[in-house]
């Protein structure tokens, strides 16, 4: 064989030796999330990629792009609508533009308890709004979460609807989260999370309101004074990925990403129970004044049933009273 029909041969035996590993190489889905190191969301994200990677042998890979890395909430979940991000994780209320039945969950005083939310989330009530959600070029994976929020402020304690008189609060685009902070007299400002540190630090607004370990982990704690715990409302957020990528998977792959998103979704809360107190007694050691025991019930009766008309004048009354009727269950 002369040295030209070598050279054939040894390029042919190499490409029979490359292609099939190429066709094993990992392939790479790129996570986005709101989530700065420490929250309980980010390590609930690295916990989701461990689990993912693990059961598909490293077929696939999650490359994590936290803090807004991608873009604020609007502009990751367009991302991943188009394709250009592959899964996000943001809050229930920036679905509320292209899935406005989900607004649902985000009713101020919803929920009685952690246990009547995952009721919900977890049964048929969600798999319906999933459903709407999946409606946008979405695949639904799992609802996380947010949790329960409470207000804080620079500028008095609120324990009365009355104290939030004129407050500038920073707000989610949610319908009803407007509607119920005009209704109580402050003044709502809607604005992507990633913008609030700054916007607090520069007393752009006064306010915000979220989950005490959510507050201290973004280290919101730093440029605020008074926090009350009203647990106004519940705040869930759903884990998406974009569906053109979703059915391109294997069916073991699709398998994997799901069961480690509700894996995940049950890692995630319980890391929110047990950090609730501890990020607390943080706050209290770093000087921020707590209003622990607010008027709840004024609050409640001043929001709740007008926010739940304007819902139920959209959408009907259906899925409220089937929330209600899985209270204390």
């Amino acid at each position: 064989m002369n040295r030209r029909h070598l050279m054939k041969a040894a390029g042919i035996a190499a490409l029979a030796v490359t292609l099939p590993l190429a066709a094993q190489a990992a392939e790479t889905l790129r996570f986005a999330h709101y989530a700065q190191p420490g929250d309980t969301a980010y390590r609930a994200a690295e916990f989701f990629k461990e689990k993912v990677e693990a059961a598909t042998n490293g077929d696939l890979e999650i490359s994590l792009h936290p803090a807004g890395e991608l873009g604020n909430s609007p502009t990751m979940l367009q991302g991943a609508r188009l394709g250009t991000i592959d899964i996000v994780l943001t809050g229930n209320p920036y679905f509320t533009a292209f899935a406005p039945q989900v607004n649902l969950l985000d009713l101020p005083f919803l929920f009685q308890s952690a246990d009547h939310a995952y009721a919900v989330l977890d049964g048929e009530i969600g798999a319906e709004l999933m459903n709407s959600i999946n409606q946008s070029n979405l695949q639904g994976l799992a609802f996380w979460e947010i949790g329960f929020r409470n207000l804080t402020n620079s500028v008095r304690p609120v324990a009365t609807p009355a104290d939030l008189e004129g407050l500038k609060l920073r707000t989610t685009p949610n319908p009803a989260h407007i509607e119920a902070f005009r209704i109580l007299g402050a003044n709502p400002a809607p604005m992507p999370f990633s913008e609030v540190y700054s916007a607090l630090q520069t007393g752009t607004i006064d306010g915000q309101e979220n989950p005490v370990n959510h507050i201290y982990a973004s280290k919101l704690h730093e440029v605020q004074k008074h926090l009350s715990l009203t647990e106004h409302a519940y705040t869930a957020a759903p884990l998406v990925m974009n569906y053109g990528r979703f059915v391109k998977l294997t069916p073991e792959q699709q398998e994997a990403i799901k069961a480690a998103a509700i894996e995940a979704a049950v890692y995630e809360r319980e890391l929110n129970a047990e950090e609730a107190a501890s990020s607390l007694q943080a706050m209290k050691d770093a000087g921020v004044e707590v209003v622990e025991t607010p008027d709840v019930a004024a609050f409640r009766d001043a929001v709740a049933a007008q926010t739940r008309k304007a819902y139920v004048e959209k959408f009907g009354d259906d899925l409220v009273k089937k929330v209600d009727a899985l209270a204390g269950q």
